[in-house]
């Protein structure tokens, strides 16, 4: 197979419908603090690991928790996820400090994320 590799699942955002209740539990699970809190998100780092809470699944209207593939060239994983048979859900886009990220969906309609940062 050729293509890029991945770096890994690195960072998982979670749909929830009451954001307090579900940072007192994450904090609890972790360990730790959020890193970032605002009303439309809610982050924390955890060894190694970007854990994301999205009040009602935000924009991108997420029904389940959508794990992010981070890539070196988002572009390109893109078009060999395509070509393999994906179907992209989300176009890339900037979601601040230059971070990119994607969706797109398996054949059997899993949601898939991936992430390049800058």
């Amino acid at each position: 197979m050729t293509g890029s590799a991945t770096q890994g699942i690195k960072t998982v955002l979670h749909p929830v419908s009451d954001l307090a209740k579900a940072t007192a539990v994450y904090a609890a699970l972790l360990g730790v603090e959020p890193t970032t809190n605002e009303s439309y998100y809610v982050g924390f780092e955890a060894a190694g690991q970007n854990i994301g809470l999205v009040p009602g699944g935000g924009s991108r209207a997420m029904t389940s928790p959508v794990t992010y593939w981070h890539v070196p060239d988002i572009e390109a994983k893109l078009a060999e996820v395509t070509a393999a048979g994906a179907t992209v859900r989300e176009a890339a886009h900037d979601v601040g400090g230059g971070r990119l990220v994607a969706t797109f969906t398996d054949p059997d309609g899993n949601v898939l994320g991936v992430l390049q940062d800058h």
